[in-house]
């Protein structure tokens, strides 16, 4: 009987314990410069995390978090399923980034994600039109007819 007892509370600690531990990632956005050198003038806050579980039934398949002011995320609590995830972050100005974790019941994955900007173009002007006929390029002749009855 002892043994019995002892066995229900073991078990039941272990579910306890299990059910307080949840799969999740998290991890930190990093802006960087096509060299790696951090990119100082912006914040990484607000960036989207999507996490796209590759191997669950489709609604089971994405979960979307955004970053903090120095680009920390977490997955929100049972909200992602045992599975393979691409990892994808994108923001303005800087090339898409994509990572591939696998995830179990229980385990928790940190990933740490560099956005590299994208190199500004050179600009260069172009002369414009000086009259608006010059702006039509050949406009050709419009006929309208009205429809036949």
């Amino acid at each position: 009987m002892r043994n019995t007892l002892s066995l229900c509370l073991i078990t039941s600690l272990s579910i306890i314990t299990a059910a307080g531990c949840s799969a999740k990632i998290s991890g930190m956005v990093k802006l960087v410069d096509m060299n790696n050198q951090p990119v100082t003038r912006e914040k990484p806050k607000d960036i989207v995390i999507n996490m796209i579980n590759t191997t669950a039934a489709l609604e089971n398949a994405s979960h979307a978090v955004k970053t903090d002011e120095i680009g920390q995320f977490i997955s929100e609590k049972d909200k992602l399923v045992p599975g393979t995830y691409k990892i994808e972050v994108s923001r303005i100005g800087y090339q898409t980034a994509t990572q591939t974790v696998e995830i179990g019941r229980f385990s928790s994955r940190q990933v740490e994600i560099h956005l590299k900007k994208i190199p500004e173009g050179k600009s260069r002007s172009i002369k414009g039109a000086n009259s608006d006929e010059d702006k039509i390029i050949n406009p050709g002749e419009v006929n309208i007819q009205a429809p036949m009855m």
